[in-house]
């Protein structure tokens, strides 16, 4: 218990996920690590009150543990959320702006997106309502009428 206390606060986490955390500091050009965990947790929350199934599932496998925790933590809403709600979403939940909580979104999904793939990336926007797909970086394709 004691050793928890006496962790450096440099490395309190594993591995994979302080890659993670570096990869996401640069995609989104946060000035430390602590930023760019803060955008990982609360997009990574975000994410998990959205994703349901197999999906939640198969990609909690790919996160690293701390991401992943992170993720499986939050009970789906029985309301899926839009791209653009999630986004107003995490902004009023923080209180920062829509911008810089579409710049966060962004950055940790790009992350999100190397560790899970093109095929899971696929499955998981065929599950989400509308504008995801924008959030991952992709172009948002609707089928023709």
């Amino acid at each position: 218990m004691s050793s928890d206390r006496h962790a450096s606060p440099q490395q309190p986490y594993g591995t994979a996920y302080e890659q993670m955390l570096e990869k996401v500091r640069y995609e989104g050009a946060y000035p430390t690590r602590e930023r760019a965990d803060e955008a990982v947790r609360l997009v990574l929350a975000g994410l998990g009150r959205q994703l349901t199934g197999d999906e939640r599932v198969d990609l909690a496998r790919c996160l690293p543990l701390e991401a992943a925790r992170v993720l499986t933590a939050q009970i789906p809403d029985t309301r899926p959320l839009t791209g653009w709600a999630f986004v107003k979403d995490l902004a009023a939940r923080t209180g920062a702006s829509q911008a810089t909580t579409r710049w966060d979104t962004g950055s940790v999904f790009s992350a999100v997106a190397a560790y899970a793939g093109t095929d899971l990336i696929t499955r998981i926007l065929h599950q989400l309502p509308t504008g995801y797909a924008l959030l991952f970086g992709r172009a948002e394709l609707t089928p023709a009428a």
